[in-house]
């Protein structure tokens, strides 16, 4: 977002003395040690003159004291501004990551100024399902936007990933709607609204409301389109799509009646550096899903030629080249 010529990023940090030992590890793990790169971690942000320097500031939202929610670990945040405050949702740990897949509710916590300070606001904004049901035990990704003058917040759940049954782990996004940021807010009866996607990228656009839709699921690397914000159709396919896109959206919360998209945002690499010594960074990216520009040349290209070795990259695994030897 943007606020006095200023921009401002939202992010997850972990600063630990050891690596994570692994989500299958997390029965090991310790207060000093974490399991995943989201384990152990604070609420970062960050902001910029120009969307491409940028400063890092100090702790939005830091762990609250054990037992509140949130204790081992808060995350993956989003930030909705409503009636002149500043909201952050985020997913609030209280367990090993892994320990039992990724367990948690989401959380929120309000601000008069992007800089804080924040106060916490309320905890498990967005219902657990019922046993049995798709979102039963977590809600990741926080998304909200404002459409139809109320919060539309889209989350994820990753279902089918407690031990028992991990080997048919899907993803679904859900959508609640509430007309506080603290809440309630209310499922829609037709949840999940979407069956592909990692992560939640929903944006107003044109009427409606558009959504990138990456790695998972049988319709990932599209981008997807809905009139009301809930029946969404394939509007296009993508490549090269950036990895939790955290797009620069100017209507975001205004209410818009006409969407106008967006050229640019920040996204992540999970596996920057050198092999065996990955670790996560937070990059830019540019692309052309605004109503506003149109380069042809630049981004809507039907022929982009990668070098032989990209695809050479993508091969079997050591083990799978061994049996066949």
């Amino acid at each position: 977002m943007k606020v006095d010529g200023k921009y401002y990023i939202y992010y997850t940090k972990r600063q630990t003395t050891v690596p994570p030992i692994g989500a299958r590890n997390a029965s090991k793990t310790t207060d000093e040690i974490p399991s995943t790169d989201w384990d152990l971690c604070d609420i970062w942000y960050a902001t910029s003159e120009d969307g491409i320097t940028w400063e890092e500031q100090d702790i939005a939202v830091a762990r609250p004291k054990k037992p509140n929610s949130g204790w081992r670990s808060v995350a993956t945040p989003d930030i909705l501004i409503w009636k002149g405050k500043y909201y952050l949702y985020y997913q609030a740990f209280s367990e090993p990551s892994g320990l039992r897949g990724d367990w948690c509710p989401v959380s929120v916590s309000y601000a008069d100024s992007p800089d804080g300070p924040w106060t916490h606001g309320a905890s498990e904004v967005i219902p657990f399902g019922k046993k049995g049901e798709w979102d039963q035990d977590a809600t990741h990704d926080p998304h909200p936007i404002v459409f139809k003058g109320k919060i539309y917040m889209y989350y994820k759940a990753a279902f089918n990933k407690w031990p028992d049954i991990r080997d048919q782990y899907a993803v679904g996004h859900g959508l609640v709607i509430g007309d506080d940021p603290l809440g309630p807010f209310e499922k829609h009866p037709l949840n999940p609204v979407m069956t592909s996607g990692h992560e939640t990228t929903y944006f107003p656009f044109k009427e409606g409301v558009a959504a990138l839709t990456i790695r998972d699921g049988n319709e990932r690397e599209t981008m997807q389109y809905s009139e009301d914000g809930v029946n969404f159709r394939i509007a296009s396919s993508l490549s090269l799509t950036p990895t939790a896109a955290a797009p620069y959206l100017t209507d975001a919360f205004t209410n818009t009646n006409y969407g106008k998209g967006f050229t640019w945002g920040l996204c992540h690499f999970v596996n920057a550096g050198e092999a065996g010594e990955q670790h996560s960074i937070i990059a830019r990216f540019d692309c052309d899903l605004s109503l506003e520009y149109d380069n042809p040349q630049v981004f809507k290209k039907s022929t982009v030629w990668h070098k032989p070795d990209v695809f050479f990259q993508q091969g079997f695994d050591q083990e799978k080249n061994n049996t066949e030897k």
